[in-house]
């Protein structure tokens, strides 16, 4: 027997309320999953404009700084 097959024998057991409390349950977790794999994907686009940025040379130094605050 398949994980959803097992589940859905669960849920069949389960009283109509805990089926409907169980329905948002899974919306949520839909929803965080969606929410993680947009915070992967913005990672990764993030370092892979920055790869190699380490590796090139400085274009400015500290002696560049025209005005200094304090």
């Amino acid at each position: 027997m398949t994980l959803d097959e097992k589940i859905y024998q669960y849920v069949r057991k389960l009283p109509y309320s805990f089926q409907e409390e169980l329905f948002d349950f899974v919306q949520y977790l839909l929803t965080k999953a969606e929410q993680q794999e947009k915070q992967d994907w913005a990672f990764l686009s993030l370092s892979s404009a920055m790869r190699e940025m380490e590796d090139e040379p400085e274009l400015y130094s500290m002696s560049d700084i025209k005005v200094a605050f304090a």
